[in-house]
């Protein structure tokens, strides 16, 4: 039970059911710990606007004043959680890419349709010729979905302009634009070395040097993003490159997160161990070895099973070997129109399950608190306790077991985000 007297309570939640806090240290849990998810039955919780202010059981105590239009909201027989983060998304694009999906039925790769010109090439011609308010319109409609699943939090990838500055720059100021008019909080990644541009296919270290001289200063500069990504993967960006790339990033200030090793154990996550990135994602491939130092050097390891499932592979990350070594899980959606077109968390959580043999506890904890950590905002977000940031979800449901269990449809009753209440039948 915790407790802040200072102000007056303007939301309370009374009545929960089950009453998930994710309560304990700001810092990626990891093995048992992240089985330990705080549950507290018959749970009320109090907010001063945007400020958590009391999480505990039973009564508010007579001590707390309420505010004379507070809301209150009865959770009989719901679940509550932190608002859910997805922390590894490309949010940002124009077009997309239905067609892919019968070459992939036909055998085909996304590695094969990638160096045949299509994939991500096509999405960046689409980018490019979108306007700015055709790619904010597209992306608020999607930031729209997010927050129905009871997503509260969204990280957001640049990545579809490479050698087309403007086009990243595009991006990344609609980012901007839409952390200020969405009730959604958005956290910015420059990802220009997502890709090989074409002209550059022949001489990519050439492109490399662009990155490092021109375009992170300037994203730097001009705080348009907090993280810095790379694709490190065979055909895309190598070890050396991508060290190259990140090296420069970090010393520009900026956090580190990698794509790595996604289909081939090429390196990336020994990478990601050696320059301490915050995350890093996919690991489909990774090797044994670079996964203990992964561990070794607090990486977190984003997973983003429906990607895999997209894509028609048989193999998934191993969760629980990274679990057993000590690595801390997030989960997240990687929406993106080639790979991954789905902004369903909560399905996401069901694959967690399913495909990486994760239990429930793991699973809430993957999307919120290691989440949080992963966007580096485990101080504001992603557990419920005194201080924190008034970002919660109502759940139907009678415990978390059933959210994962009952896949395909949304869940969602309510979402709380910075102390405004949305009603989910609201949200278009």
């Amino acid at each position: 039970m915790a407790i802040d007297m200072s102000e007056k309570a303007t939301l309370i939640i009374k009545n929960i059911s089950n009453l998930i806090t994710m309560r304990g240290p700001n810092r990626p849990r990891k093995k048992e710990e992240m089985s330990e998810i705080g549950l507290i039955k018959n749970g009320i919780i109090a907010a001063s606007k945007d400020k958590i202010i009391y999480v505990g059981s039973g009564d508010l105590p007579k001590d707390i004043e309420i505010a004379q239009d507070a809301k209150i909201i009865n959770a009989q027989g719901k679940t509550v959680t932190p608002g859910l983060i997805d922390s590894h998304t490309h949010l940002v694009h124009g077009g997309s890419r239905e067609y892919e999906l019968f070459k992939k039925l036909e055998g085909e790769s996304y590695l094969d349709i990638l160096s045949s010109g299509g994939g991500i090439y096509d999405t960046v011609e689409s980018t490019k010729k979108a306007s700015f308010e055709e790619l904010l319109e597209k992306s608020e409609k999607s930031l729209n979905r997010m927050l129905s699943y009871g997503v509260t939090t969204v990280e957001a990838k640049s990545g579809y302009g490479l050698d087309d500055f403007d086009t990243e720059l595009k991006q990344l100021e609609v980012i901007r634009e839409l952390n200020r008019i969405h009730p959604i909080d958005l956290v910015p990644t420059f990802l220009g070395a997502h890709a090989v541009p074409k002209k550059y296919q022949d001489n990519v270290d050439k492109f490399v040097d662009i990155l490092i001289t021109e375009m992170i200063p300037y994203v730097a500069e001009k705080n348009l993003a907090k993280f810095c990504d790379v694709f490190c993967e065979k055909g895309v960006f190598s070890v050396d490159q991508s060290r190259k790339i990140l090296s420069a990033a970090k010393e520009h200030g900026l956090f580190l997160k990698i794509h790595a090793d996604e289909i081939e154990p090429l390196g990336g996550t020994e990478l990601a161990a050696e320059l301490g990135c915050v995350s890093a994602d996919h690991l489909v491939g990774a090797s044994d070895e670079g996964l203990k130092k992964m561990a070794e050097n607090n990486v977190i390891a984003t997973l983003l099973p429906t990607t895999t499932f997209f894509l028609q592979s048989e193999k998934y990350a191993n969760a629980r070997k990274m679990i057993e070594l000590g690595i801390p899980i997030a989960l997240s959606t990687d929406y993106n129109p080639g790979s991954s077109p789905t902004e369903n968390l909560q399905l996401v959580m069901t694959f967690g399950a399913i495909k990486l043999h994760m239990n429930p506890k793991e699973i809430i904890t993957s999307v919120t608190i290691n989440a949080a950590c992963a966007l580096k905002l485990e101080d504001k977000i992603g557990s419920l306790e005194v201080g924190k940031k008034t970002d919660m979800a109502i759940f139907d449901v009678p415990n978390i077991e059933y959210l994962i269990y009952h896949f395909g449809v949304n869940h969602t009753q309510t979402v709380i985000k910075n102390g405004e209440v949305y009603d989910i039948a609201t949200v278009s």
